[in-house]
């Protein structure tokens, strides 16, 4: 949701431009003088669009739009123009405002003006995010130019620039770690170490042990101190993915970390302080873990300090484009290929799915048609879609007991995860079963077993 400071001193006006805002989708914050307006601006908040009047108590319009340039160059100040203020608008264009409204003013006319506004703003923060990345160190690739993945980029530029503990919603598959190392570079601990847990992939047993470490003897087999996550990302960001998968035990203690910025090693005594930003990602609704009673609550409204919303790759299918040539341009240069384009009817495909496993998903499809595209050319027939993106797999009934339609369920994965793996390899089945992380002798014989 985009911000808008309006400055009017008539209370009527203000009330109109306001509710026409707001019903139009914005945050509004309404003002009714130019030295209040001033002072939120040099404090540093930030607005993605000003909509001001020239003629106001304290500060004027003038002063107003200074100010919001100083304080952000790119943000647009629009300025309400009455009678007898015309060849002050004009002087205002040539100080920097982006555009004038004339009184009285046409709500449809409001609408559409800020809504083109916003949305360049948005593409404009796209492009320089893009941009800056070559120069900032561990600053990841984020491909797209989309209003919404703008938006989110604004979200990240402006916790980026605090201490504020950030928490990343989305779908599976939209990028969670990507956006967390962004808001990484982009703050002023980008020297400092970036480490990543996915809380989902640590046994319940080995949770605290991993993120607070352990003292020599605290448990058999404890030879040694070791350090946790905590430590690790002493001075730098600690970005903990699946947190709704934490074990309540473990929501204990993180919420000590968060509140007092201390903890304790497993069998240890001594309270060590953590220097560290704190991004924490979910794809679950938090609040309804919350009512079940498996999350915090007082945890939840800790981590949910400035929450980021990650678009769905359907929510954001003008980029599906320029992230298919990225993934196939690395996919090529990865095979030793020489690079592929992609056909109109491949192209057509591409933005025809609705692609429910995100980017994640669409790099795997590009990775794969790489791999069967006979010349240089991506066509169709290489865009393979669906489970696992095999055409051959059928979705399984979910008729029956529990226990067969897992079964079911469980063998059709199998099967398509053991034929990507190949696909990936060429049909070598050795490096295939290196992918999967079991033995070549089992792999074959699932195999047999799975009729692949």
């Amino acid at each position: 949701m985009a911000e808008v400071l309006l400055v009017e001193d008539k209370e009527s006006l203000r009330t109109m431009l306001a509710e026409t805002l707001v019903a139009a989708g914005y945050e509004v914050e309404a003002v009714s003088a130019g030295d209040e307006a001033v002072r939120r601006l040099t404090e540093g908040r930030r607005y993605a669009l000003l909509l001001t009047d020239l003629r106001l108590p304290g500060a004027d319009g003038m002063a107003v739009l200074d100010a919001a340039l100083q304080a952000d160059p790119g943000v647009p100040v629009v300025v309400l123009t009455g009678f007898g203020t015309v060849e002050t608008a004009v002087e205002a264009m040539k100080r920097g405002a982006a555009d004038f409204l004339s009184k009285p003013v046409d709500p449809e006319l409001l609408t559409l003006l800020v809504e083109r506004h916003v949305k360049a703003r948005r593409s404009a923060i796209s492009r320089a995010l893009l941009a800056e990345e070559a120069g900032l160190k561990g600053m990841p690739r984020i491909i797209g130019s989309s209003p919404v993945l703008a938006e989110a980029l604004e979200r990240i530029r402006r916790a980026a620039a605090t201490e504020a503990t950030v928490l990343l919603l989305g779908e599976s598959g939209t990028g969670k770690e990507l956006f967390a190392r962004a808001l990484h570079a982009l703050s002023a601990r980008a020297g400092g170490p970036f480490v990543a847990v996915n809380v989902a992939a640590l046994p319940e047993s080995l949770v605290e042990n991993e993120l607070f470490g352990h003292e020599r003897g605290a448990y058999t087999g404890a030879s040694e101190r070791r350090a946790g996550r905590f430590e690790l990302a002493d001075g730098g960001t600690l970005f903990l993915d699946e947190i709704g998968e934490l074990p309540l035990a473990a929501q204990t203690k993180l919420l000590r970390v968060v509140e007092e910025k201390i903890f304790l090693r497993v069998g240890g005594t001594a309270a060590i302080r953590a220097d560290v930003r704190l991004v924490a990602a979910t794809n679950r609704e938090l609040l309804a873990l919350v009512k079940s009673g498996r999350f915090r609550q007082d945890l939840y409204y800790r981590l949910e300090v400035f929450p980021v919303r990650l678009p769905a790759l359907r929510a954001r299918r003008e980029d599906v484009p320029a992230l298919a040539r990225e993934f196939a341009a690395n996919a090529a240069r990865d095979m030793k290929r020489r690079p592929l384009e992609f056909s109109p009817a491949a192209q057509e495909k591409l933005m025809a799915h609705d692609w429910p496993g995100n980017v994640r998903e669409l790099r795997n499809v590009i990775e794969r048609a790489v791999i069967l595209a006979s010349g240089d050319l991506i066509k169709p027939s290489d865009i393979v879609v669906g489970v696992a993106g095999d055409p051959q797999i059928a979705l399984p009934s979910l008729d029956g007991p529990l226990e067969e339609t897992m079964e079911r369920w469980l063998r059709t994965g199998e099967v398509a995860r053991i034929r990507l793996a190949l696909e990936r390899s060429g049909g070598d089945r050795m490096k295939a079963a290196e992918e999967l992380g079991i033995p070549l002798k089992k792999l074959v014989l699932r195999m047999k077993e799975l009729k692949i």
